[in-house]
């Protein structure tokens, strides 16, 4: 009996021995192609790697590209911005230059130099309209530490108080924002001593 149970224990080691080395071959048939695919598949994702860092370096170019064109863009906008407006003073200085010849060539007369330094005047303020600066309101307004610069006060009774009695300067806004305020005199009421009352 002992025998029969060597030989059955023999008989199923053999069939499980038999077919081990048949899975065996065919693992290690297997795991070579595996290997092959998972080669194949890293050499993908390496090249897929390399494209989209070369597409990334091509895309880094161009934005660095396109912030030095707008720089220079921008460089060029800031040096002729004001282009146009000295264009048109240009007309100004030549009127001062026509006024000053013409005061030196014939002793002009004081009405001729001054109605044409009152024509330059005008004429700046045109240009001046044209680019939205525009002059501040001041005389016989209340007071507006906002647009008016108080220099002095004077003292009156014919005028309410803290009214601009006089424009020394004028004042200009560009586009409402404030570019220099009017300095001006402000009234105030007549102090009276205390023997009159």
């Amino acid at each position: 009996m002992a025998s029969e149970k060597a030989k059955d224990s023999n008989k199923k080691n053999k069939k499980n021995s038999g077919p081990e080395p048949a899975q065996t071959a065919e693992e290690s048939t297997d795991i070579p192609g595996e290997k092959a695919t998972q080669e194949q598949g890293v050499n993908e994702l390496k090249e897929q790697l390399a494209s989209e860092k070369d597409r990334l370096l091509r895309l880094s170019a161009e934005f660095e590209n396109y912030k030095k064109r707008k720089q220079r863009e921008t460089d060029d906008f800031k040096k002729f911005a004001n282009e146009s407006i000295f264009r048109q003073l240009l007309t100004v200085v030549d009127n001062l230059e026509r006024a000053i010849l013409s005061a030196e060539e014939t002793a002009a007369d004081e009405k001729i130099l001054l109605e044409g330094v009152k024509l330059t005047h005008k004429e700046l303020l045109k240009l001046f309209e044209n680019y939205n600066v525009k002059l501040v309101e001041a005389e016989n307004q209340p007071f507006n530490p906002n647009f008016h610069q108080a220099v002095t006060q004077e003292e009156t009774d014919e005028i309410d108080e803290n009214t601009v009695t006089k424009v020394l300067q004028n004042g200009y806004t560009l586009h409402d924002r404030l570019i220099r305020p009017a300095m001006v005199i402000v009234s105030k009421k007549i102090q009276k001593e205390a023997n009159e009352i």
